[in-house]
């Protein structure tokens, strides 16, 4: 019975530490240097351009333009307006079937505070069977690669052997950048240590259930953190980069967003997040809708973890392994350990009344759970997002167990 407390309590404080205390854990290593900043700045001792940076991430970013919501365009700090001072950039663009947005895609990306002789776009179509290839070239765009159905990953893999850039950026095709996105996203690749930077996602809320906005307003903080700590572990689909250089041609079943931060790691470059690079898209409107786009990201989370040796430690630097083994595969673990831990606190009952108290506290969290499908209560929904959220992972791994690794992918409903 030891054993199975030992089992029980270690489980619990596992999920507990993955969720909560890592992020506090984060703050209090990352305490330090905001205070040496802060110190600086008000020493006088850093440039106008970093503090500028600075204030505006303390503040969330640039103000919001009233009508559409995203960022309004502000005078760039991060590079000389001389097109021979930046890099040249390829902004890529991956689309299936994505005729209703692709035109707004290519104007956004046309209309970014970037010099135009400095930017190639190129929108790769995997296997459309709609009129994305025809608006995408009327749209504008440099290149746009007609390409057989392949997945995702394979697009991307097949754009970014064509481009030009020094660095290739890439966005979703629902995806729309702040006017000065881009120049803020390329700003840290003038470190050569840098081999890949995100930007920041914001959701519009299309009116549903789904709390991923707020969930991923907890996980940019983490990732700010580990920015300035060891580098992000993971980055976003709609705004990020990396040096040409450095990709890194995946999978099918690979992901950009997973695969590209712990991979740089071990070849000693850096992986960072900066907040001022503003884009936004549509939330999907319900729970289960969130559930479902998950479900198919985790199908190929066995072969990122064990395919493409996430889990191997060696190669990492020991800061950057703390970060991946606490916010990566501990939250991989999460619905395995509340597994167990339900199991094994079912086993330890009559062994005192501590374990029939933590019975009830998840059953009572399940049943609030259930209960966030029919009453919006905050805490119930909240309850809810995170069963869903967490089982998705389970069920992803499920699904690549049953059919094997994924290659295609589909639009998130109502996300367009």
């Amino acid at each position: 019975m030891i054993a199975l407390e030992v089992v029980f309590w270690l489980c619990a404080a596992l999920i507990v530490y993955t969720h909560l205390g890592y992020p506090l854990l984060l703050w209090l290593l990352t305490r330090p240097r905001r205070t040496r900043k802060r110190a600086s700045m008000a020493s006088g001792h850093v440039s106008a351009s970093e503090r500028e940076q600075s204030t505006r991430a303390e503040i969330d970013g640039p103000a919001l333009a009233p009508a559409s919501g995203m960022p309004a365009s502000t005078p760039s700090v991060l590079a000389p307006e001389d097109p021979a001072a930046v890099p040249f950039v390829t902004l890529v663009v991956a689309a299936y079937d994505e005729e209703d947005v692709i035109v707004d895609k290519v104007a956004d990306a046309l209309a970014l505070d970037y010099p135009r002789e400095m930017l190639e776009v190129i929108v790769a179509s995997d296997g459309s069977g709609d009129a994305t290839v025809e608006r995408a070239r009327a749209a504008g765009a440099d290149l746009v690669l007609d390409l057989p159905r392949g997945g995702k990953v394979t697009a991307q893999n097949a754009a970014a052997e064509r481009a030009s850039g020094e660095i290739v950026a890439f966005s979703d095709a629902n995806c729309r950048w702040a006017p000065d996105a881009l120049r803020r996203l390329v700003e840290p690749f003038a470190d050569p240590a840098v081999g890949y930077v995100c930007g920041q996602v914001r959701f519009a809320d299309p009116g549903g259930d789904n709390l991923e906005g707020a969930y991923w307003r907890y996980e940019m903080a983490l990732r700010e953190m580990e920015s300035s700590l060891a580098g992000v572990t993971a980055g976003n689909g709609g705004i990020y980069a990396v040096r040409r250089e450095a990709y890194i041609p995946l999978p099918p079943s690979g992901s950009h967003d997973l695969s590209f931060p712990f991979a740089l790691a071990r070849r000693g470059m850096r992986s960072l997040y900066v907040p001022g690079a503003r884009a936004e898209e549509k939330m999907v409107p319900t729970i289960e809708g969130e559930f479902a786009r998950k479900r198919r990201m985790m199908v190929g989370l066995w072969d990122l973890v064990v395919g493409e040796g996430m889990l191997s430690p060696r190669g990492y630097p020991f800061l950057y392994a703390f970060e991946l083994a606490s916010h990566r595969l501990l939250r991989y673990l999460t619905p395995f350990l509340h597994l167990i831990a339900f199991a094994a606190n079912i086993a330890l009952l009559g062994r005192g009344w501590v374990y029939a108290a933590t019975l009830a506290v998840q059953v009572a969290f399940l049943a609030a759970a259930l209960l966030g499908r029919a009453l919006p209560l905050a805490p119930l929904r909240f309850a809810r997002y995170y069963a869903m959220t967490t089982a998705s992972i389970a069920a992803g791994l499920w699904d690549r167990a049953r059919r094997g690794a994924p290659g295609t992918w589909e639009k998130a409903e109502g996300t367009r």
